[in-house]
């Protein structure tokens, strides 16, 4: 009775994926889009500013000029002193960060409903008012250097996966590291910074997501209030980066470093991305990256490769369709003791030739379908993530709509039309496998 009536409450449930709360959406007369997504259950909201600029959209050269700039977003202005911002809203209960991928960056809070014009007005001043003085901008460029350090230059993993991306991607930006090449970022200058600032950090190209405890109109008001006032950037055009030329031959590299403890292999795959009224393909890829590797326990990869044949400790398969140019599709395998990373990417193969071959289990492809609605209804109780999915989609090309959509597409796949996705992504003409392997123990893992 109990699984009965768990099946009727997520069914209900999905026949409802918007549940948590209306959307509404409107923009100012200076270009801002705003989206206001209310959930009352709690006195909380989410301001998020993003721009519709990241690393992808950087200039040759100057690699990391993104991820710099958001950096330098906390050293001040003229109404909040540097260092000031996240003080403040700490001292008022909240939270603050920011992060910067290859499509956007984006400014968040978290506060108490009752401070949103409080860090609204902040945000929206720092939009246009940033100061860099001489010792800020030095400072926070050893700052960076310090964080890719850290980060990528002490991690074999990470070092590995920064030149696979290179390899991956032979003419766009998005083999480039958001990071940026190290090089390059020890040559950043404050003119660097305030270049990308004033082209970029404008009204028309940016959205505010506010998500939580609110209601529209309020956003409107405060919005109209605070970021009305500032003036839209001229030239604002549509992006154009350089894209890919057609891809002919498999790429293949090997990195060996002492640190590694674990060998394994990765391989990705170029694949197409969500596209405005067009994200049947995208939804397909997202199925197959579950049944092939979404559970370590029931994914076929982990039948097949971790508890049948035992040639892997783990097997994966990940695909995010959330980008404004074509995506990877990747796949993982650690071999099991004794098992060469030669010996375990064969094994992956055959499991990818059975798959396209043989099809889907239409039990197993029912499950997954339930997994993923159910995990997307379970997220509407979080509204950072909310907040988080509406800012990804609108920049990187997509509508609200197509957000709303979402869920139904997915459910309308069909599993003939999974596994032409497979057919056609699976292509190593356009893939790149990668052997990561431990110093001094090459010849083992062949």
């Amino acid at each position: 009775m109990w699984r009965l009536f768990c099946g009727l409450a997520l069914a209900a449930a999905l026949s409802d994926p918007a549940g948590a709360g209306s959307v509404t959406d409107f923009t100012l007369d200076n270009g801002l889009e705003v989206v206001v997504i209310e959930d009352h259950r709690a006195p909380v909201v989410v301001q998020m500013i993003w721009y519709r600029a990241g690393a992808a959209d950087e200039e040759r050269g100057v690699s990391g000029v993104a991820h710099f700039l958001e950096h330098l977003m906390f050293k001040g202005t003229e109404a909040v002193k540097s260092g000031e911002f996240s003080k403040t809203v700490e001292a008022n209960g909240g939270s603050d960060n920011a992060f910067t991928s290859w499509d956007y960056t984006a400014y968040f809070q978290r506060i108490a409903a009752d401070r949103l014009e409080l860090v609204m007005r902040m945000e929206a001043d720092r939009m246009r008012g940033l100061i860099l003085s001489e010792d800020d901008w030095k400072t926070e460029r050893e700052v960076i250097i310090e964080e890719r350090n850290q980060r990528t230059d002490s991690d074999p993993g990470a070092i590995f996966g920064e030149q696979r991306r290179a390899a991956q991607y032979l003419n766009h930006p998005y083999g480039t590291p958001v990071i940026g090449w190290r090089h390059e970022m020890e040559a950043l200058t404050r003119q660097n910074a305030l270049d990308w600032y004033r082209r970029y950090y404008a009204p028309n190209d940016a959205v505010l997501v506010v998500a939580g405890d609110v209601r529209p109109e309020e956003v409107r008001k405060l919005a109209e209030t605070y970021y009305g006032p500032i003036e839209p950037s001229q030239g604002i055009a549509p992006r154009q980066r350089p894209q890919e030329p057609p891809q002919l031959a498999e790429r293949r590299l090997s990195y060996s470093d002492p640190r590694v403890s674990q060998p394994y292999v990765v391989r990705s795959y170029i694949a197409p991305e969500r596209n405005p009224g067009d994200q049947k393909k995208a939804a397909a890829l997202t199925i197959l990256a579950d049944l092939l590797g979404g559970d370590s326990q029931t994914s076929i990869l982990a039948r097949k490769l971790q508890f049948d044949t035992k040639v892997a400790l783990y097997t994966g398969a990940g695909y995010d369709g959330t980008s404004y140019d074509p995506t990877t599709f990747n796949l993982y395998i650690v071999p099991a003791e004794g098992v060469s990373l030669d010996e375990a990417e064969k094994a992956m193969d055959g499991v990818l030739a059975g798959f396209i071959s043989d099809g889907v289990d239409s039990d197993q492809f029912d499950r997954v379908k339930t997994r993923i609605r159910a995990a997307m209804i379970y997220s509407e109780d979080d509204v950072d993530g909310l907040a988080r999915r509406y800012g990804e989609a609108l920049t990187t090309g997509l509508t609200i709509a197509d957000v709303q959509e979402w869920p139904q597409v997915l459910d309308q796949i069909t599993q003939d039309e999974v596994v032409a996705a497979a057919k056609e992504v699976f292509d190593r003409r356009h893939s790149v496998t990668g052997w990561l392997m431990r110093q001094g123990e090459e010849e083992a893992m062949q």
